[in-house]
């Protein structure tokens, strides 16, 4: 499992903190089962958030994604047909401008 970096550390304990005050002062709880409680719902609170802090993309782990990537936009290449096997009409031009059957 990788470490855990700066931010992460950060955002969790900070909504450890700030969760486990807040719930504390709106429940007004004073038995230490509900301070328990809420100690272990922040807790996992501040878990859940340092957990979903999104991780900077290392630049082993780019490398291969930016390889794939760039072989995808390659264009297909494709065959052309030359215009002499495909016609547009039976009737073709004549050197002098006028109009005739094509062929022999």
């Amino acid at each position: 499992m990788p470490r855990p970096t700066a931010a992460q550390l950060a955002y969790g304990s900070a909504t450890v903190i700030f969760s486990t005050l807040a719930m504390l002062l709106l429940s007004q709880t004073s038995s230490g089962l509900g301070v328990a409680v809420i100690a272990l719902a922040a807790l996992g609170l501040g878990l859940l958030v340092a957990l979903t802090v999104p991780l900077p993309k290392s630049r082993h782990a780019a490398a291969p994604a930016t390889a794939a990537a760039a072989e995808e936009r390659v264009p297909v290449q494709r065959a052309t047909v030359p215009s002499a096997a495909a016609p547009e009409s039976v009737y073709e031009v004549a050197p002098s401008g006028t109009r005739g059957p094509a062929g022999p």
